[in-house]
């Protein structure tokens, strides 16, 4: 009951807020009663035909006033540009989730209750005020007893909770809005949900985003010019994590980094390495790199922070991009169509013609020219239009490496960079190219498949009497639908009608042959023709014989030369 009252509290506080946002009629299009709607639509138009899609700049203004969850889902929509038009997608990418942060004391509560221990007893200090606070969490800074400073990243109270309430009431939603409009219908508001309860709890376990840090420092070790920071794991629980607090200069303040004697190119050049290498080496990629998230050190090394969203690549997908950004590099379209291909973004039975004049005519303009002088937005917009055109639906990791790719180059250009960004991936691509025809990773990939081989021949047994079980019981039934084969049959009467017709002819005429060669007569008779004339019945049927054979062998060559098929 209790639920049910919580639910229709917070239906009724959306249905405030479209109306607040000029969206009343939404709001009762949304919320009207199933048999009202019924009545409505009795004549069978639907309601699609009678109500347009709301306005982008309301649409965004509402889901910034319905709080976390919403502004979550409508942060997930900026990354959809495969589905969305251009003009939603500029909204929803204004959508900030910086809110009021939780009182000190909420805070306090949280940390002890899940370390167990009172905030004196671990840490030497905790500022009160947090140094950033977001929809889902709020860090704070503090010092060790041992003396080293870390961040405390804390979830808020209750978010959880909130959340799957929200989602809840989401999937009714995402329903109603597929009943009412076209572009819910086509854009699949329901799938865009389930993406989203995918995603977004992953934000809230602690332990995962630590788990991506580890990851990222593994991986990062050998290289001096990006730092990760340390986690510490006995200090990191579900709802709190607590890490090496970075300090630095955020990556967008050009004139504070080139105070400090760092050349500001130079750290666009380490950003462009660093995802070069997170992208052809690692299979995992910071999908959030924005200059909150992109700290420079004083000693000129980068730091990454916040792995709450993260981008993954298996190997197909690495090679995949990496004969991408080959292929461009290169001007090679051949590579480049064989790449899209191979990663199953089209496909032979689509106007691949077309699609390789559109993806040539949205490329050229861009070679041969540095990172200041092409957005990579643009590219993004261009790609995203010929996505839309040609009806192609991307994965939504290849979606976080676009959105990933424009947020790297908008850095590079505020750091002045002039670099390519395909040519400072080009060394990476190649050397994964390599990597696929490494002797030892043959011998594993060969290894690898032998043994899944070996199991598909180990189950087949047990399949095939598991499925003449069932055939047998009456379980299942096994119908057969050959195509073609009446094509097939009328090709097959038309050539034994001709090997007929062909063996008549052979017959009459060694029939002919032999009769007339015969020294026997029967019934010889005389006629008048060119003078008296002695005629044999053998002889005459002899010549009837080859006049029957040279009738049919005519008729069976124009036949044959008709269809064209000598």
């Amino acid at each position: 009951m209790f639920r049910e009252n919580s639910k229709f509290r917070r239906i009724g506080g959306i249905s405030r807020v479209l109306i607040k946002h000029g969206m009343g009629d939404t709001a009762g299009r949304l919320f009207r009663r199933n048999r009202d709607q019924t009545e409505e639509d009795a004549d069978g138009t639907g309601l699609s035909g009678k109500i347009a899609f709301p306005d982008p700049r309301r649409i965004r203004l509402a889901l910034e006033d319905l709080g976390p969850s919403f502004i979550k889902l409508g942060q997930l929509f900026s990354t959809r540009a495969d589905i969305f038009p251009p003009e939603y997608i500029e909204e929803f990418r204004k959508l900030q989730d910086s809110v009021t942060p939780e009182p000190y004391e909420t805070i306090r509560s949280i940390v002890e209750k899940d370390l167990g221990k009172t905030l004196e007893e671990i840490f030497d200090s905790f500022d009160t005020e947090p140094i950033a606070a977001a929809s889902v969490a709020q860090v704070h800074s503090a010092v060790m007893k041992t003396g080293e400073d870390v961040a405390v990243k804390v979830v808020r109270p209750g978010i959880d909770r909130m959340i799957r309430q929200d989602i809840r009431l989401m999937y009714q939603l995402a329903k109603r809005i597929e009943k009412t409009f076209e572009l819910g219908r086509v854009i699949g508001t329901v799938n865009l949900v389930k993406e989203f309860e995918r995603t977004v709890f992953q934000e809230l376990e602690m332990p995962i985003e630590a788990g991506n840090i580890q990851k990222f420092s593994e991986f990062f070790r050998l290289i001096n010019e990006i730092h990760i920071p340390k986690v510490y794991w006995e200090l990191t629980t579900k709802s709190v994590l607590v890490m090496e607090y970075i300090p630095g200069i955020k990556v967008d303040q050009v004139e504070e980094i080139a105070a400090n004697g760092i050349d500001p190119k130079e750290v666009a050049m380490i950003g462009l390495r660093s995802l070069s290498r997170q992208l052809m080496e690692f299979g995992i990629f910071h999908a959030d790199p924005h200059p909150g998230n992109t700290i420079v050190m004083l000693d000129g090394r980068v730091s990454l922070v916040d792995f709450g969203i993260m981008g993954y690549l298996d190997d197909e997908t690495m090679h995949q991009v990496a004969n991408l950004f080959l292929g461009y590099a290169e001007h090679d379209y051949d590579m480049i169509m064989e790449a899209i291909l191979d990663a199953g973004l089209i496909h032979e039975d689509m106007d691949l013609k077309n699609f390789r004049i559109d993806l040539k005519d949205i490329s050229e303009p861009f070679y041969g020219r540095s990172l200041l002088t092409i957005s990579i937005k643009d590219v993004y917009d261009q790609v995203i239009r010929i996505v839309l055109k040609h009806q192609i639906r991307l994965p939504r990791n290849l979606l976080l490496l676009l959105k990933t790719m424009v947020q790297t180059e908008a850095l590079g250009k505020i750091l002045g960079s002039d670099a390519s960004i395909f040519q400072v991936m080009r060394p990476y691509a190649k050397e994964l190219l390599e990597r696929r025809y490494d002797p030892e990773r043959m011998l594993q990939m060969i290894g690898r498949d032998a043994l899944k081989a070996s199991e598909y021949l180990r189950s087949a047994p047990r399949l095939l009497h598991k499925l003449l079980s069932q055939l047998a019981t009456g379980r299942h039934r096994i119908e057969l639908s050959l195509a073609g084969f009446k094509q097939l049959d009328k090709q097959l009467e038309t050539g034994v009608n001709r090997m007929v017709v062909g063996v008549i002819i052979a017959a009459s005429i060694i029939a002919g042959s032999l009769v007339l060669n015969s020294k026997q007569t029967v019934m010889e008779f005389t006629v008048n023709f060119f003078g008296e004339q002695t005629i044999t019945l053998t002889a005459l049927l002899g010549v009837l014989g080859y006049t029957i054979a040279t009738v049919l062998g005519f008729m069976l060559i124009v036949q044959i030369i008709r269809s064209r098929k000598l």
